[in-house]
Parts: C-alpha cells; structure tokens; sequence
C-alpha cells in the first residue's frame, strides 16, 4: 500500500476493501426481518392493504415481518420521544434488518404521515445509526395515474437515513381498482412487481445483514473516538 501521494491519508486507519473482508463474517440463520410502514390512516387504506399483501410474500419467502400502525404517533416533536408509539416505532426499527415503506401520493408528495414516522427515526441514538447499513424497498400507491413522486423522496430519505435502498420499486395506480371486496389485491401487472419487488428485498437483506457494520465503516469516523462522534451527531443545536 503506497500512500506517499497521499499526505493527508492517516497510514494506520486508512484500509483497503477486500474479498475476504467482505464476506468474511458467518451468515446468520435466522429469517430476515422486515418492518414495514404505512401512510394513511384511512379505514380503507390502501397503502396498508399494498403493505399487508407485502407482507404475506415476504413470510412466504421466508422473512419474519412487522407492520407498525401509525394511528396515535404524535407529530415529530410534538410530545417526548419517551411517548409510547415513538417508543414501538423506535423498538421496531433496531429490531429490523430492513424495511418496505409504503405512502399513498397527496398533493404530489409523500404523506404527513409517512414523513411523521420517519422524522421519529432518529439518526443516531449516542454514537450508533439504528437504520445505518439496512435495506430498504419504497412503495406507494395513487389514485388516479401513476405517479413516482413519493417513491423518489422516500429514496432521498432511505439514503439520508443511510440505508441501503434497493433499485426496484412499486407505484400502483388508481389503487381503488386494484383491491377486491376481500381487501386482496388483484391479478396484474402491478402485483407481479410487488412480488418483483419483495423478492428483491429479501435478497438484498441476506446479502447486507451480516456485513453491514464493515460495509457502513468510514474513514473520517475511524479518526473520532466514540465520544467524539457522539458529541457530533447529537448536537443539540441542530
């Protein structure tokens, strides 16, 4: 390793990705587990129907899943973090190794809703990312035309969040039409890329899950000490 072109490199922290490095870590052999979040509080809300039918194929391809309900989760801010439902959503994502969100478009943007639960993400909890290195499937459902606005901002935030976000993706149009009497969705086009989609995500898990803290090791964060990284990430100012 020649570093004599590179005088602000510090030589002892600095590291060259291998192979071996990669996938040197043992595969776990529990299933992959997958939250899952929503953006409506509709009785018939179709993001959620989008979302359960996900579900059921993630546990058909063998991930465990959780689906976070958002009624009762106040606006960011509003009330403590210590408030119940922030609690349940905080506990879920440390318990996840990936995650499917899924908003309906409203006024060309994501949800209130959907953002709501994610601005209760936090970044950083002391010095640790809790979505750091973990996979991410965005969905979103529409009511008239299909539409890919909410699905592009929900992939800023994946990648704010600094999750791995897969490169496929769902919108389904004039959702309405896509859900029998039954709440199932129907034969189309559109479910096939949900499985397309799930399948992926699955994939995509299995591949990360066990190697995600050397994936997500950094640099810059090697020449901080884990109290000086926390003092960072949790300024109070911000």
């Amino acid at each position: 390793m020649n570093l004599q072109n590179l005088p602000n490199v510090d030589a002892d922290l600095f590291e060259t990705p291998t192979t071996g490095r990669v996938f040197s870590a043992p595969p776990s052999e529990h299933p992959a587990r997958i939250l899952l979040l929503y953006g409506s509080l509709r009785e018939r809300s179709f993001s959620r129907l989008a979302v359960e039918e996900a579900a059921r194929l993630l546990e058909a391809m063998g991930a465990e899943t959780r689906i976070f309900n958002p009624r009762g989760l106040p606006l960011a801010d509003a009330e403590d973090a210590s408030h119940p439902k922030v609690q349940e959503l905080r506990e879920l994502v440390q318990w996840s190794e990936g995650m499917v969100w899924c908003s309906p478009e409203r006024h060309g943007a994501m949800t209130g809703i959907m953002k709501t639960q994610i601005d209760w993400i936090p970044l950083s909890l002391g010095a640790v990312r809790p979505t750091q290195g973990k996979t991410l499937a965005v969905m979103q459902v529409c009511g008239g035309s299909q539409s890919f606005n909410a699905v592009n901002q929900l992939r800023v935030l994946g990648r704010w969040m600094r999750m791995l976000t897969i490169p496929n993706q769902s919108s389904v149009p004039k959702a309405f039409m896509e859900f029998d009497d039954n709440d199932r969705m129907k034969p189309s086009a559109y479910y096939d890329r949900i499985v397309d989609v799930m399948e992926e995500l699955v994939k995509f898990t299995l591949l990360v899950r066990d190697r995600s803290d050397y994936l997500t090791d950094r640099y810059s964060e090697r020449r901080e000490s884990a109290e000086q990284l926390s003092k960072r990430v949790n300024q109070r100012s911000i």
